[in-house]
């Protein structure tokens, strides 16, 4: 399906200087520097997958989604999708993918969504029976039905955001590009746009390349992530082998009857403390969650107990640090 091997990119870029003397001789004489934004990246993906491509700001991720949408060249390697490379036969590759920058719009700002619909479907020259078809099934699976005849301009985020993901599906595409596709947007949005992508993913059978900073969004709906650093690939495994790796801690909550009894167990921290619940932080290389809930019901009169994983945001912060991104 997707094959990126060895793809190098580098970007000339102007010395910025200080002062305005040294401004007006960069602007005569002005002094470049290289910077590398894609070091020999190679991976694979196959068919049906839903893979997390994360990474800090200027890790090389934006890059590497616009040579494998064929909008950029890469300065060396090669990248074939569905046997064809993007920035050589682009008019080919285009009729299989779908695309969607969340900070830009491939919608017209002026006229209603529908309009830009219908001139989406003039373009990629979607016949009749299959723009029809298409159009009912994401209007109603996003929700469009009230704003397909409102100018783009006048559409809060979360239903911008909806539209332009319609608008990328509206050609039937195998590969679906995702660049921070829930950037900005409230809470029911963000389900919205989660459930459709897993829906059309399970249906259809649809790639996505999900590049995001929110973790929920990769928790949500990769089983596999590709962590890039500084232009290089650094980790290319599943969401479950990261979790083992980095999340040594649980939290546990325990709500009991009424007490101000001590309590101070080995391989715990307490996170906050109430007279009637209490938060703890385990350590699961020095005691074991069961161990942690036998010696408080010695002590207190259990009402309710809940067990959760380390937030998904600290472990890939973690991530990070190990490998210094």
């Amino acid at each position: 399906m997707i094959e990126v091997t060895h793809l190098s990119k580098n970007f000339k870029v102007i010395k910025k200087v200080k002062g305005l003397r040294s401004s007006l001789r960069t602007f005569v004489n002005p002094q470049f520097s290289n910077i590398k934004a894609l070091d020999d990246v190679s991976f694979k993906i196959n068919e049906g997958e839903i893979v997390g491509y994360i990474g800090p700001n200027g890790a090389g991720k934006s890059t590497t989604i616009k040579i494998m949408s064929g909008i950029l060249v890469p300065d060396s390697g090669s990248c074939q999708i569905m046997g064809v490379t993007p920035w050589k036969n682009r008019i080919e590759h285009v009729k299989n993918i779908g695309v969607v920058f969340g900070q830009r719009t491939q919608l017209w700002w002026d006229v209603p969504v529908i309009d830009s619909f219908y001139l989406l479907k003039d373009i990629y020259k979607i016949t009749n029976r299959d723009f029809k078809h298409n159009l009912d099934l994401l209007t109603t699976t996003l929700d469009l039905s009230q704003i397909l005849t409102t100018p783009v301009r006048q559409l809060s985020l979360g239903q911008r955001m909806r539209c332009e993901i319609g608008a990328s599906l509206l050609h039937n595409p195998k590969i679906l590009f995702l660049d921070e596709p829930t950037i900005g947007l409230d809470a029911v949005s963000k389900l919205a746009v989660r459930n459709f992508i897993k829906t059309i993913n399970k249906e259809k059978k649809v790639t996505v390349i999900l590049t995001t900073h929110d973790m929920n969004d990769i928790e949500a709906l990769s089983n596999r992530i590709i962590l890039v650093g500084k232009g290089k690939i650094l980790m290319d495994g599943s969401l479950t082998e990261l979790k083992n790796k980095f999340s040594t801690e649980k939290i546990i909550t325990i709500d009991y009857t009424e007490s101000n009894e001590v309590i101070n167990i080995t391989g715990s921290k307490i996170l906050t403390r109430t007279k009637e619940r209490i938060s703890l932080s385990i350590d699961l290389n020095k005691i074991k969650v069961s161990e942690v809930i036998n010696l408080i019901s010695q002590k207190f009169e259990i009402k309710d107990i809940s067990v959760e994983n380390r937030p998904i945001d600290e472990i890939i912060i973690d991530l990070y640090k190990e490998y210094q991104v």
